[in-house]
């Protein structure tokens, strides 16, 4: 095993060389085996080690054969402990996955802190057909059933290609010691009942069925290439980057006869599960939204708009004092006064300075709001219907912001003047409010 793991690490990863690499260990069999197979090749290791405190004084008794081992071998470990329960509790998640999260939480921060390269864990073929299989169950895309990544950014896992047998042959044959996980044996959890009820019967209709799983998944991962592929170029067709938003052009999309995986394949790394009410929007009328934790997606005419959820408030009001000439925030806006007007875009007004009251306030839009637009002598007009009237979608609204001087409309940013304060025949001095 170890001249195959050899072959394995300097064809698929042979960048690790002269890396620094830390090493995720439990201290079970699986764990202890890639600690022993790395030991005996070129690399800086040092030993990661989490104990959750979720098996009592068996926790702790990892932690200590952990300890000892590397300590025997002169191996440098970094070891924490987690009141993993607690956190879980805190945060509404299932133990596995608060462990998972402070597991990889602490792994990010010692990558930098001690200024090592990746970090390797020992998951392999057997886990990747649990895996597979809780997928499965779930009700998964493509992506899915592709099975646990060789590399996900800084992790990387060496042992995939290995089956469980395998790796305790290994060692049974060099003697190595590890430690039981006693909640290994419980079928509490999905995956140990998997594991114990499952997958025995499937290898025991055929005797080969980690290899035949092996070169199936290997299949699924060329498609998912493939998928990938056409994704990125039918993305280039229909999808135009605005700011923080993406516009998808329907109407184009549609026109696909497979139109719906598309959006599946673009839509579900930013959390969205809904998939029949996103298909429904795309028939459904203008201004319906369906959200994910962070994003929303808005049907605006033949336009779904992906945007992120914005946090902030309606009332959200923020001051620009007469001494301000340069804000740079929630908007770049630049104040001078000047001798002339050069209106050439919607990006700037002129005002006459004596008409201002400072401090000026700038808020976002409420409903009700009425502003005189210019040009129009004096004609009032509701902001919500000059949104309508320019087609705005809900989104823009959202990100509309009004420039008021004493509870007074001055300018709709970016969109048009209020007629109040526009400069006459009489005006002393002009100023310049531009948005950067």
């Amino acid at each position: 095993m170890l001249s195959k793991f050899q072959n394995h690490i300097a064809s698929r990863f042979s960048f690790l060389e002269d890396k620094k690499l830390f090493l995720a260990v439990s201290g079970g069999l699986d764990s202890m085996v890639l600690l022993h197979l790395l030991k005996q090749l070129p690399y800086e290791i040092a030993v990661l080690h989490c104990n959750f405190q979720l098996r009592g004084l068996e926790s702790f008794g990892d932690q200590k054969f952990i300890e000892d081992y590397c300590d025997q071998n002169k191996i440098p470990v970094f070891i924490t402990q987690f009141d993993t329960e607690a956190f879980a509790k805190d945060y509404k998640l299932s133990t596995q996955v608060a462990a998972r999260e402070l597991r990889y939480s602490w792994f990010y921060e010692l990558l930098e802190s001690e200024n090592f390269d990746y970090i390797l864990t020992a998951h392999h073929a057997d886990d990747n057909l649990e895996t597979f299989i809780i997928n499965l169950t779930r009700g998964t895309g493509l992506d899915g059933l592709t099975g646990i990544p060789e590399q996900n950014d800084k992790i990387i896992r060496p042992l995939l290609p290995f089956s469980r047998d395998e790796i305790l042959q290994y060692a049974q044959e060099n003697k190595i010691e590890w430690r039981e996980d006693s909640s290994n044996a419980s079928n509490k959890y999905l995956r140990n009942k998997i594991r114990h009820d499952l997958v025995p019967v499937l290898k025991e209709i055929n005797p080969n069925f980690l290899n035949a799983f092996q070169k199936t998944q290997s299949f699924l991962q060329e498609s998912q290439e493939m998928v990938e592929d056409a994704s990125i170029m039918i993305y280039q067709q229909v999808a135009k980057e605005v700011g923080d938003d993406i516009h998808f052009d329907l109407k184009q999309l549609k026109k696909l006869p497979n139109y719906k995986s598309y959006l599946y394949q673009w839509l579900h790394e930013f959390g969205f599960i809904a998939w029949n009410d996103i298909y429904d929007l795309a028939e459904g009328q203008s201004g319906k939204q369906v959200f994910s934790d962070g994003f929303r997606l808005l049907k605006n005419r033949d336009t779904f708009i992906l945007s992120p959820i914005s946090e902030a408030s309606e009332e959200e009001k923020y001051e620009i004092n007469e001494s301000d000439t340069d804000v740079n925030f929630p908007l770049n806006l630049k104040l001078c006064q000047v001798d002339d007007i050069t209106i050439d875009s919607n990006k700037a007004i002129f005002v006459d300075a004596e008409k201002i009251q400072f401090p000026l306030v700038l808020r976002k839009w409420n409903e009700g709001d009425v502003f005189l637009p210019f040009g129009m002598n004096g004609k009032s007009k509701k902001v919500s219907k000059l949104f309508k009237d320019e087609k705005l979608s809900l989104i823009e609204k959202e990100k509309t912001w009004i420039l008021c001087s004493d509870n007074q409309i001055v300018w709709i940013v970016g969109i048009r003047q209020d007629e109040r304060f526009k400069i006459e025949n009489t005006t002393n001095k002009i100023l310049k409010i531009e948005l950067q």
